[in-house]
């Protein structure tokens, strides 16, 4: 049985609205996600499928959330409040430690810390504090020489980079977020969901690879102290899965600010188009100057924790170099492990999201963004 398509496309965009049915149809009958894009801060799709869910049901979001925190640190950067080329230390002296105190906020939001990890992993308890986080990285050894290259610091990036904003700013990363972005917009994207909220939420489904797919996971090179299992906190014991973290209602209170996150994809996309467009008669959060930056690649090549090329600009996922390469140069944004996708692309003025409920194979964006990405992007250019 077909399943329905929900929500509306502005003219123009009916391609999208297409490719979206097209996969919906393809995929099992419980398929359940979101879509939605603006263009220069107008909502040009508005999508949704599954039973049960609507244009307002939140989803884990995980690494996507990593987009909203450095948001807030580009923030602080464009207010002069943060200073890219200084310092860690200068912020947060205990950081520097085990021979980091050369370190530049520049390279710790750009994956270059080498501090992806605790040799002794985290407790679940504190995967779910960036405060405690933070603490205990400040006295850990970095696992490459910092600054010489970089690896995803999936779990920790947001709690590095919470710890600068809240020693810069008195506040914690998660209030400056509330205060300047997600409130003045009402956008369905928390970090940290009021438990008023919680009927909205729909728990993360993990989704069993396939044969062909498990054979992949099989022949990928693993060990219980490789830098990946250290970046996942997988050498501990017990250490849960992805979609147990998304699930507990007490990652979901604080929203840690590397993978916490709770979101609609309007509240995805609204964030991105709030970043570069107009929007609600306010100017863009980002002055040009900025989002050039944010979106200028900063770490590209050999991902020391992916074994793989990633690309980063500052704590941004390079989209175009890393996603979609039809993308415009300084695309900027952050996927997540369940599928998730979000970004901005500034020389279109396509601000896109989606989510779905069943986490995809092999994580980070679905392999359906790309197809939906490339119709939202050609139908943006068309507008002109």
């Amino acid at each position: 049985m077909t399943q329905e398509i929900h929500g509306t496309v502005a003219d123009g965009f009916e391609t999208v609205r297409e490719e979206f049915a097209t996969f919906v149809a393809r995929e099992r009958p419980d398929y359940e996600g979101q879509l939605c894009a603006y263009v220069h801060g107008r909502k040009v799709v508005d999508l949704w499928a599954g039973d049960g869910a609507d244009g307002g049901s939140l989803y884990g979001v995980f690494s996507s959330t990593k987009g909203a925190a450095h948001l807030v640190a580009a923030l602080l950067v464009q207010d002069g409040t943060l200073e890219l080329d200084r310092k860690v230390t200068y912020y947060w002296p205990e950081f520097g430690a085990e021979g980091k105190n050369g370190l530049t906020l520049r390279d710790l939001i750009a994956h270059r810390a080498g501090l992806i990890g605790l040799d002794a992993g985290f407790t679940a308890q504190e995967l779910t504090d960036d405060r405690a986080v933070a603490e205990r990285l400040a006295d850990q050894r970095p696992f490459w020489r910092p600054g010489t290259a970089f690896g995803y610091h999936a779990l920790v990036i947001g709690a590095l980079t919470g710890e600068v904003v809240r020693r810069a700013t008195g506040r914690t990363l998660q209030e400056v977020y509330e205060e300047r972005v997600r409130a003045p917009y009402g956008l369905d994207f928390f970090l940290g969901l009021p438990e008023s909220l919680e009927i909205r939420y729909r728990s993360v489904q993990p989704m069993a690879p396939t044969a062909q797919q498990q054979a992949v996971l099989d022949a990928a090179p693993s060990g219980p102290h490789t830098l990946a299992s250290i970046a996942f906190n997988e050498h501990v014991p017990n250490p849960g899965s992805l979609a147990d973290y998304a699930n507990s209602r007490a990652v979901r209170a604080k929203g840690p600010a590397s993978a916490g996150g709770v979101a609609a994809a309007r509240g995805l996309a609204g964030m991105y188009a709030a970043a570069i467009s107009e929007m609600d008669g306010r100017p863009p959060l980002l002055k040009p100057d900025t989002v050039a930056e944010v979106g200028q690649i900063h770490s590209v090549g050999y991902d020391l924790v992916a074994r793989a090329h990633k690309s980063f600009g500052l704590g941004f996922q390079a989209t175009a170099d890393m996603w979609h390469p039809f993308l415009g140069a300084g695309a900027f944004g952050h996927s997540g492990a369940g599928g998730s996708q979000a970004f901005a692309d500034p020389r279109s003025g396509l601000a896109y999201g989606y989510t779905r409920r069943r986490m995809a194979f092999p994580g980070g964006a679905a392999p359906e963004n790309d197809r939906l990405a490339r119709a939202a992007h050609t139908a943006a250019l068309a507008m002109g």
